[in-house]
Parts: C-alpha cells; sequence; structure tokens
C-alpha cells in the first residue's frame, strides 16, 4: 500500500482551514474557505475522484477525522461520497475514545504507534492510503519518509500567515515532479514524489 497526500495550498504555503470559515481559526485565523473560489471540478473533481478510486484506507487526524465525521455520512449518491463513507478510517488521536467514532468504520492509532502502523500497513498489499487535510498527521508522515505521492493543488492566492504544511526539522527532502495540470482558476495541479 502507497501513502497519498492530497492539499489545497496557497502560493505563500498555506493549507489552514481551506474548506470553510470556522474550520480551523487556531492563531487567529481568518481566511477560512479561501480555498473554495478556486475549486474547478473539471480538472480538480477528476484527481480527487481518482485517488479516491486507488485507496482502500482514509487515514486522518482528530480534527479533520470530526470535521469529515459531520460532513460526509449524511450525504450520499455520488461515487466519492460512497466511498468515503464505506472506507476503513483510521485516526490518529491520542484523545480520542471509541465511544467518539460515529463515522465507522474507523479505528484509533495512538500518535506514539503512527510510524510503526503505517510502516506496517505499507507492507500489505492493496490500494492506497489517503489522507488529505491532518496537517499535524502528514508532517509527521513526511518527517518518518512515509508518504509516496504528494498531490499539491497550489492556488493563485497568498494568505500572510497560518499553518503550513512542512516540517520545520531543519531537513532538505527532494521530491519528483511526477505530472502538473493547470486548471481553469489558476490552480495549478501538482504530483511530486519522493527522490
Amino acid at each position: 500500500m502507497r501513502i497519498v497526500v492530497s492539499e489545497f495550498i496557497s502560493l505563500d504555503g498555506v493549507v489552514q482551514a481551506p474548506g470553510g470559515p470556522d474550520e480551523d481559526t487556531s492563531g487567529g485565523f481568518r481566511h477560512g474557505g479561501w480555498s473554495m473560489p478556486y475549486f474547478d471540478p473539471e480538472v480538480m473533481g477528476p484527481v480527487i475522484g481518482e485517488i479516491a478510486e486507488r485507496s482502500e484506507v482514509l487515514l486522518q487526524g482528530r480534527r479533520t477525522y470530526e470535521v469529515s465525521a459531520e460532513a460526509w455520512p449524511d450525504r450520499g449518491g455520488d461515487p466519492f461520497a460512497d466511498w468515503i463513507n464505506a472506507a476503513q478510517k483510521y485516526v490518529v488521536s491520542d484523545t480520542l475514545s471509541e465511544v467518539d467514532l460515529t463515522w465507522n468504520p474507523t479505528t484509533i492509532i495512538r500518535g506514539a504507534d503512527l510510524v510503526e502502523q503505517m510502516t506496517g500497513l505499507r507492507k500489505q498489499p492493496g490500494g492506497d492510503i489517503y489522507v488529505y487535510g491532518s496537517l499535524t498527521l502528514v508532517r509527521s508522515l513526511l518527517a518518518a519518509d512515509l508518504v509516496d505521492e504528494l498531490v499539491l493543488m497550489i492556488e493563485p492566492i497568498t494568505l500572510g500567515g497560518g499553518k503550513t504544511l512542512f516540517p520545520t526539522d531543519g531537513e532538505a527532502r527532494r521530491f519528483e515532479l511526477r505530472s502538473a495540470e493547470t486548471s481553469s482558476t489558476g490552480v495549478l495541479v501538482c504530483r511530486y514524489q519522493p527522490v
């Protein structure tokens, strides 16, 4: 199995709260929902759909899981909604318990077990492990060299601050650009693999 991460990212590297005004206001972030005007269903929709088609597992951090668990269970009728609701989900959290898992099937992974669990899962045959949002989780996966593909949707906006995607541990990490496509809204959809 491979770990595939997709993120909406601004020109200045911010990935915080792309989907809605109240998604994540921590640190005083006031631009929630910034990504929505740039979503191009003709280009970006098929990319996300193709990632889901190749994936068997959804891996999320606590905050992304909680937001998704509120948004997706009542949706259905389109291939992505049907997939995401049926997919095996793993949530990385040291605070959630089994009673908090309302979006099933879901299994909790404790933070200290993340690298071991994902290393083991990557050795299994099967489809991809899909991660979106989940910034703390993605930073941990990148730091542990566990990301197999990084799909960045680089949007033509700067946000002047907010949470960023990459670890700030002083390590250089090289990636190879595998493909790039431009949407009608000016978004560059870039697929990278680690070198």
